[in-house]
């Protein structure tokens, strides 16, 4: 199976980001039929926060990662990309889970933080989400279908380098837009 895969990379990463992207678009644009979703009570309006909490952990252990990978540490850093994917995991998890049941959060600020800071970052944050996210299954895909000695010799170090930036940008501009949805205004 792995060496099936290692031989699909490219088009491996292409399918997951079709399917990951589908799956954010369907929940965002409200086609997850009612009722599909059991509504856990007090959940849904904790998810805002515990997503993030569950950012701000993402931006830790990228960092970690990638400051295991400059010390040559590559135990520490897979352990830290893992878990920086089990974060998203599960913010996606939540993310789509309280979208799919309650929609989008109207902004409650001014009219002009809202045109021109609010929805730059909105955009930008959605932008750099959605096109980390090939980058993300790629390398993590070269970094299972390829022992630890040849990865340099792969686009794993070009391509983890190009997702963690949009990762971790992608995940402080979430942090911002969530304190002007759910703390500032």
């Amino acid at each position: 199976m792995q060496l099936q895969a290692r031989e699909h990379v490219p088009a491996l990463t292409g399918l997951l980001t079709v399917i990951s992207l589908a799956l954010v678009f369907g929940a965002v644009g409200g086609m997850v039929p009612e009722g599909v979703l059991p509504h856990v009570g007090g959940l849904v309006s904790v998810i805002p926060h515990v997503n993030a909490a569950l950012s701000l952990a993402a931006i830790g252990t990228i960092s970690y990662g990638v400051a295991s990978i400059r010390r040559n540490n590559v135990v520490e850093h897979r352990r830290a990309m893992l878990t920086a994917t089990a974060l998203f995991a599960l913010f996606l998890l939540l993310y789509l889970y309280r979208i799919s049941l309650e929609g989008t959060t109207e902004f409650g600020g001014p009219e002009l933080v809202y045109q021109y800071l609010y929805l730059p970052m909105l955009a930008v944050h959605i932008l750099l989400a959605m096109l980390c996210i090939p980058f993300v299954y790629y390398a993590l895909l070269l970094a299972g279908t390829h022992s630890i000695s040849e990865l340099p010799e792969t686009n794993h170090p070009k391509a983890g380098k190009v997702a963690a930036v949009l990762w971790l940008v992608s995940f402080a501009l979430g942090i911002a837009v969530y304190l002007q949805l759910y703390v500032l205004f």
